[in-house]
């Protein structure tokens, strides 16, 4: 973006309100700023033919305020819950992710962790419950932190992927195939350091923005999608570079 397009967003402060204005703040910071005085004609016309800068100015400003967010709050987002992680416990880049067991999307993304952890021998995974799709998940999320409390988790966590749908029968199933008693978890499952695990994980979640599941924290980036292994590997490289500068 030039200069114009830079000052002209500085000009939308007046228009648009704190907010926006921030985010304009923002993008001119990125730009770089011009010197011309323009109507609040001229300005309008120019964001009518160049929408994105806006857009672009308030992703800046929300990225930033993310990015503080995370940095302020990385010791709980990065600790692990029982063996809910997985990779290279001394890994110079932790991935966090964010799931629901009712997710698909979440289910896909199994393959991708496991072939991340295979080509790059120096990441940590850190799985961390985000029950936000039905009642059914809330469940499912009690169980697999009494499967992590319990270093179970693995084999837990993969069984009820694997099982489909949540549903009673596919969380017994998921117990039974980490070795544990369905009737004695369902028991463990009122402990209180469980609710409160899931609590904070939902509280970060909002703290976060997180839109949905899968959501995954790398870095100071906060990305609420699905994705693939070279966005993955992306994302790590781009944290690493980071921690190197």
């Amino acid at each position: 973006m030039n200069g114009r397009g830079g000052w002209l967003v500085m000009l939308l402060v007046a228009l648009a309100g704190a907010l926006l204005g921030a985010a304009a703040m923002a993008g001119a910071a990125r730009w770089g700023q011009g010197t011309a005085a323009l109507s609040d004609d001229a300005v309008k016309a120019y964001l009518a033919r160049k929408p994105q800068v806006l857009i672009e100015a308030a992703e800046a400003y929300r990225a930033r305020g993310t990015a503080k967010a995370v940095g302020a709050a990385r010791p709980a987002i990065t600790r692990t819950f029982g063996n809910a992680w997985a990779g290279n416990p001394r890994g110079d880049v932790t991935i966090v992710q964010y799931f629901d067991y009712n997710c698909g999307y979440c289910r896909r993304n199994l393959a991708t962790i496991d072939q991340l952890i295979a080509a790059d021998p120096k990441v940590r995974i850190v799985f961390r419950e985000l029950p936000i799709l039905s009642r059914e998940s809330y469940a499912a999320a009690q169980l697999s932190l009494v499967a992590a409390q319990r270093g179970r988790f693995h084999q837990f966590h993969q069984a009820v992927y694997a099982a489909g749908p949540i549903s009673d029968a596919s969380l017994d199933e998921g117990l039974r195939a980490a070795g544990i008693s369905p009737a004695d978890a369902r028991a463990a499952a009122r402990d209180p350091a469980i609710e409160a695990e899931i609590g904070r994980n939902l509280a970060m979640g909002d703290k976060l923005g997180l839109r949905g599941t899968p959501s995954w924290v790398v870095g100071e980036e906060v990305i609420s999608s699905a994705l693939t292994l070279d966005q993955l590997r992306e994302l790590v490289a781009t944290a690493r570079a980071a921690k190197r500068g």
